[in-house]
């Protein structure tokens, strides 16, 4: 839609379902398709309220790595039905994998031309660029800080590249794959997927 392209729409994820590098990521029950996201994320790091785009980057710590493990055949079983955007499909333990460190905004000139690629298996599957975007940082903080205050440590995401998801070519994980995002100027974000045995 039409609306896309004019205003950064976004979702709110569980900020205790969180995980790191070399975290394994634990496979829901619920869930058949399971889906990695390659994103650049940045981390805010001063208290604001209505920023403006023009003096976003003031609150801006750094940047990182975003993996937004996604259950794709409950967004489209349930999410997609009710318009409603991601729930349950996204918000499980360990599906927010951030890493596999902070880089502070002054080591990065400019966050909107990096280098990013995605393997699953040390295979490639994926290749692209921040300068992909539909909208950067600035554009998002302001669109989020509309009437609500950011904390620092608050973390948003730039939304998945071009050719960064497996949806794209209905190529999915499967138990004990291990997937490494990497971002130029950042590096490697790893997790292996696990299958346990649960209720």
């Amino acid at each position: 839609p039409a609306i896309w392209y004019d205003i950064p729409l976004y979702y709110k994820g569980n900020r205790f379902a969180t995980n790191g590098h070399e975290g394994d990521v634990q496979w829901p029950p619920f869930a058949e398709k399971l889906d990695y996201e390659l994103e650049l994320a940045t981390i805010i790091g001063k208290k604001g309220k209505n920023i403006s785009a023009a003096s976003a980057r003031e609150h801006i710590f750094g940047y990182t790595i975003f993996n937004d493990f996604s259950a794709r055949d409950i967004q489209a079983r349930w999410e997609g039905q009710f318009r409603m955007g991601p729930a349950k499909g996204k918000d499980f333990d360990t599906s927010n994998s951030f890493g596999p460190w902070i880089v502070t905004k002054d080591e990065i000139a400019d966050p909107y031309s990096l280098k990013m690629v995605v393997r699953v298996n040390g295979e490639e599957r994926g290749r692209g660029s921040s300068a992909g975007a539909q909208h950067n940082f600035e554009r998002c903080i302001e669109q989020v800080s509309w009437s609500e205050t950011l904390y620092p440590g608050e973390i948003l995401g730039l939304g998945t590249i071009e050719n960064g998801c497996g949806f794209e070519s209905l190529s999915f994980l499967e138990p004990d794959d291990v997937v490494e995002l990497e971002v130029e100027g950042i590096g490697i974000l790893r997790n292996r997927v696990v299958r346990d045995a649960q209720p």
